[in-house]
C-alpha cells in the first residue's frame, strides 16, 4: 500500500510538472536545447548502466563475504564482514583525493573507464576464498567509489561548461538521480534472480556485465575533458592548490561540509535502519505470535522498494520546484533557488531523523506522550524514514548543482573527493563504536550531522542573498 501511495504521488507530480505553466512569458512551451538532449542523452545512458552495477552489489554484500571460510573458527563471519567493509571506506578515503587529481589531470573520460576496471576486478574478487584477494578487491573497490561519484559528475560539468548550456545542470541532475531510483529497484530484483542461480556471487558477476556495457558506451560517445576545460597551460592540479582553492572560498567550504555531513548522516543510516525497523515490527507483532515460531519477520525488499519509491519522489520534487523552465506571465522565474531548496531540505531530513531515532527510543514529548504505543512508534519510526529517502532524493541533484555552481573546474574530481575524507572518518568512527552507541545512539550522530548540514545550508544561502545584496 505504502509502494503504491508513493508511487502514486510521483507520478501526480509528474503529469503536474507536464501540464504546469512551463514556457514563456506567452505561454509557449519551451523546445529544448538540442545541445542539451544531445548531452543528457551522452550522460544518462552511461551513468544508469553504471549505477546499475553498483546497486547490484549492494544487496548480498553481506551474504557474498559471509559465505567465505578463512580457516579461523575464533572469529565471526560478522567480525569478517567488517573488517572489509571498513577496508572499501579506508581506500576511499585515502586514495580519494589523489585519485582526483590524476582524474582532474588526465582527464574525466579515463577516469570513467578506470571505474569500470576497478569496479569489475574488484567484483571478480569475490569469487575468491583467500583472505588477501578480497582485501584487494575491497581497495580496489573504494578508489572505485571515488572514481564513480566524482568522474561522471566532473565530466557532465565541464562538457556543459564547453557547450555552453551550464543552466541545464539542475534538470540533468534531476533526471539522473530520479532514473537511478528506478535503476536501483530494477537492480534488486535483478540481484534476486541472479543469487538464485548463481548463489551469492551471482549479482557481482551479472554487475561485471553493465560495468563494461557502461564503460564501452562512455569510450565511444563521451569527449575526454580535463581540469580547466581542457587548457595545455602545462600546469595539472595538485591536492595542496585544491587545498588552497577550498580555503579560499567560505562558499566552496560550506558546500563541501553539506556534502560530508549529510552523506555521513545517510550511511550511518544504512547500516542502522534494518535493525530499528526490525525492532519496531517485532515490537507491535509480538502480541499477534502464538508461540516463537509464528514470529512476523520484517519485509526487508519491500521497505527497500519503498525506500527506493521515496527517493524517485524527492527528486521529482527536486525538478518540480527548481525547474529554470518555470516562468510567470512576465516572464519571472518561479524556481525555489538552490541554496533556498537546499536549507529546506536539510532541514526536513533533521526533523525526520530526530524524529525516527525518539521513535526507537520510545521517548516522545509530552505532548505526543499518547503515541507512545507500539504501533504509534512504528508508524512513526517508518514514516520518518520514509521522509528522510525522499530528502535523499532531493539531496543528489541538489548537491550536484551547488557543486557545478561552486567547485572550481579546475580542481572539481579533487576537492569532491578532499571531502570525502571527514565523511568516511565520520562513517567508520560510528561503525566502530557501534557496540556502544547502540541504534538510537547512531541515528542520534546522525541527526546532529544533519543539523550541523542545515547550519551550513543557512550560511551558504546568508553569503549569496549578501552578495546579491551588494550587487545591485
Amino acid at each position: 500500500l505504502a509502494l503504491a501511495v508513493l508511487a502514486a504521488s510521483t507520478a501526480v507530480l509528474k503529469i503536474g510538472n507536464r501540464e504546469s505553466g512551463e514556457g514563456g512569458a506567452d505561454g509557449a512551451a519551451v523546445t529544448k536545447n538540442p545541445k542539451v538532449k544531445e548531452l543528457q542523452i551522452k550522460f544518462l545512458s552511461v551513468f544508469w548502466l553504471l549505477r546499475m552495477a553498483d546497486w547490484l552489489q549492494g544487496p548480498y554484500f553481506y551474504q557474498v563475504y559471509a559465505s567465505k571460510s578463512f580457516g579461523s573458527a575464533t572469529t565471526s563471519a560478522m567480525t569478517w564482514v567488517s573488517r572489509l567493509f571498513l577496508t572499501g571506506f579506508a581506500s576511499t578515503a585515502l586514495f580519494g583525493p589523489l585519485v582526483g587529481r590524476l582524474c582532474d589531470s588526465n582527464g574525466r573520460k579515463a577516469g570513467t573507464l578506470a571505474f569500470s576496471l576497478l569496479y569489475s576486478l574488484g567484483a571478480y574478487s569475490t569469487k575468491s576464498n583467500l583472505l588477501g584477494v578480497l582485501l584487494m578487491g575491497r581497495v580496489l573497490g573504494g578508489i572505485g567509489t571515488s572514481l564513480l561519484f566524482s568522474a561522471p559528475e566532473a565530466w557532465l560539468v565541464g562538457e556543459a561548461g564547453k557547450e555552453g548550456v551550464e543552466s541545464s545542470l539542475g534538470e540533468t541532475f534531476g533526471l539522473a538521480y530520479a532514473g537511478d531510483s528506478i535503476v536501483a529497484i530494477l537492480a534488486g530484483q535483478l540481484a534476486s534472480i541472479a543469487a538464485s542461480s548463481r548463489g551469492p556471487t551471482g549479482p557481482f558477476e551479472m554487475s561485471v556485465g553493465f560495468l563494461i556495457l557502461g564503460g564501452l558506451l562512455a569510450a565511444t560517445a563521451w569527449k575526454e575533458n580535463v581540469a580547466g576545460g581542457g587548457n595545455d597551460s602545462g600546469s595539472k592540479p595538485t591536492i595542496r592548490d585544491a587545498v588552497k582553492v577550498v580555503k579560499s572560498d567560505p562558499k566552496i567550504m560550506l558546500v563541501g561540509a553539506m556534502q560530508s555531513l549529510f552523506e555521513a548522516a545517510m550511511y550511518v543510516f544504512v547500516l542502522n535502519w534494518p535493525p530499528a525497523v526490525s525492532k519496531a515490527v517485532g515490537s507491535y507483532f509480538s502480541k499477534f505470535a502464538t508461540d516463537a515460531s509464528s514470529a512476523i519477520s520484517t519485509p526487508y525488499g519491500t521497505v527497500f522498494s519503498c525506500f527506493m519509491a521515496c527517493c524517485l519522489l524527492g527528486s521529482t520534487v527536486f525538478g518540480q520546484l527548481t525547474s529554470s523552465k518555470k516562468v510567470d506571465k512576465d516572464g519571472k522565474s518561479k524556481a525555489v533557488s538552490t541554496e533556498n531548496f537546499a536549507v529546506g531540505m536539510l532541514g526536513l531530513a533533521t526533523l525526520a531523523m530526530g524524529s525516527a531515532t525518539l521513535s526507537i527510543a520510545g521517548k516522545l514529548p509530552k505532548l505526543l506522550s499518547f503515541l507512545s504505543s507500539p504501533g504509534s512508534l512504528l508508524a512513526i519510526l517508518v514514516s520518518s524514514l520514509f521522509v528522510f529517502e525522499s530528502c535523499v532524493g532531493m539531496y543528489f541533484p541538489t548537491i550536484g548543482t551547488l557543486r557545478s555552481k561552486y567547485f572550481p573546474d579546475s580542481h572539481r574530481s579533487v576537492v569532491m573527493n578532499l571531502f570525502g575524507i571527514p565523511l568516511n572518518a565520520m562513517v567508520v568512527t560510528v561503525f566502530l563504536s557501534i557496540e556502544k552507541l547502540g541504534t538510537q545512539g547512531a541515528l542520534g550522530v546522525s541527526t546532529t550531522a544533519l543539523a550541523l548540514a542545515t547550519l551550513c545550508g543557512l550560511k551558504l544561502k546568508k553569503l549569496v542573498n549578501d552578495e546579491g545584496a551588494e550587487s545591485k
